[in-house]
């Protein structure tokens, strides 16, 4: 049967300058700044390992259209590891390292083949005899607007055909819409494997004809959480067998510590220690932002919580570990002392101030004053649905627990 093997990897942001984490300890800091580039070197290591027949490389390989020269080298001498075990690179430019910037260009390996900004097809012949279409392109321009799915055709004289497409499926609402398509779009093509890039949450949208997004390899904030790295991918006629390969050296997490049967701060100190000790056993760099929830200790303990003691404790000699677990973010949620629909049912003041706490949560622009300035939505992030959700139900808990306190409650 015909068959090949390939690593199927997206995203790499390679280099990236981890804006907004400078705070972070320096050591911890310069793990970060290498992980874009130590996750890729692990996934050459997987590529030789499993003698895989060739890697696509599905956009976004440089965090930015000027590729430091930096970057380019690192790049160039993963491409020449591979060039010495005969394995090939069909490779696509996004958005973000699109072909409009200016870069001093470092010449690739022969190995390596670079899509044009047009939609084209190469042809791979496995050691074994079988013969692959590989349909790609790069990104012309930053802002790639055209379906340019429509320009994918499959073409005869092969035995197995994957496209490379860097772009937005409909329905994904979490990244800019770029070289949009729908699923079916993908189906009508009749290839055997569609191989993504550009949205950084790994999934597998369809398992038949796989159309798969492996997401970034390297998680770089707080919304990349879990596991980062590639796919292998074992594609015959008949169908793919794929595994979800890790690569990331540093992970990060959100974890939630239940205090509610905690009567003292040592023992959530001790919980949380716990709950460090067993991250740390993952043998990687990790990050969390950690949710204590129902804390109900008395006010002279809670001070020592909220007052960043126990944030600061927990950090201790954290920066001088190698497999580091750092909490970035404590948040800290008391035990509720009042029922939330009771209190709306008896106040029209508290069932106004649910229905506000609401309208934020669901993008209500009148309750978003600060994100629809001008000025400040340039330095702002965007929110999204669930970190909305989770401002209104820490402003609404801690407005209703102040008034509670001030009626002695």
């Amino acid at each position: 049967m015909k068959r090949v093997t390939f690593i199927h990897a997206a995203d790499l942001h390679l280099d990236s300058p981890m804006s907004g984490l400078k705070h972070l300890p320096p050591s911890i800091f310069k793990k970060l700044q290498e992980s874009t580039f130590d996750a890729f070197t692990k996934i050459i290591d997987l590529a030789i390992f499993h003698t895989v027949d060739f890697i696509i490389l599905a956009g976004d390989l440089f965090d930015g259209e000027d590729r430091s020269i930096r970057a380019q080298t690192r790049f160039r001498k993963e491409m020449e590891r591979l060039a010495e075990c005969g394995i090939a690179v069909y490779a696509v430019h996004g958005n973000h390292d699109h072909m409009d910037g200016r870069w001093a260009q470092l010449p690739m390996p022969e190995n390596v083949h670079i899509f044009s900004h047009e939609v084209e097809v190469v042809k791979h012949i496995a050691e074994n005899g079988t013969s692959v279409h590989l349909y790609g392109f790069s990104y012309p321009k930053r802002h790639v607007a055209e379906r340019m799915i429509d320009q994918f055709s499959r073409e005869i004289g092969a035995d197995l055909h994957i496209g490379i497409l860097h772009g937005s499926y409909e329905g994904s609402s979490d990244h800019v819409q770029y070289a949009p398509f729908r699923i079916n779009d993908l189906l009508e093509k009749d290839f055997d494997y569609w191989a993504l890039g550009h949205i950084h949450k790994r999934e597998i949208i369809i398992s038949q004809p796989p159309v798969i997004y492996p997401g970034n390899i390297q998680g770089r904030n707080r919304k990349e959480t879990g596991p980062k790295g590639c796919y292998l991918v074992e594609l015959d006629s008949s169908g793919a067998k794929t595994e979800f390969l890790e690569a990331a050296p540093v992970i990060w997490e959100n974890a939630e510590i239940d205090a509610s049967k905690s009567e003292s701060y040592q023992e959530i100190y001790e919980i949380c220690l716990s709950l460090i000790e067993e991250k740390r056993q993952n043998r990687k760099g990790t990050i969390i932002n950690l949710t204590l929830k129902n804390v109900g200790l008395p006010d002279h303990e809670l001070r020592s919580i909220t007052n960043g003691e126990l944030h600061e404790s927990l950090q201790e000699e954290e920066a001088e570990e190698e497999a580091f677990v750092w909490i970035s973010g404590l948040t800290v949620i008391e035990k509720r002392m009042w029922n939330k629909e009771k209190l709306a049912h008896e106040s029209d003041f508290f069932n106004e101030l649910f229905k506000t706490a609401g309208d934020f949560a669901e993008g209500n622009e009148s309750a978003l004053i600060l994100y629809a300035h001008p000025l400040a939505r340039r330095f702002l992030g965007e929110l999204d649905k669930d970190e909305k959700r989770s401002i209104a139900d820490e402003a609404e808990a801690m407005l209703v627990d102040l008034l509670y306190k001030a009626e002695g409650h």
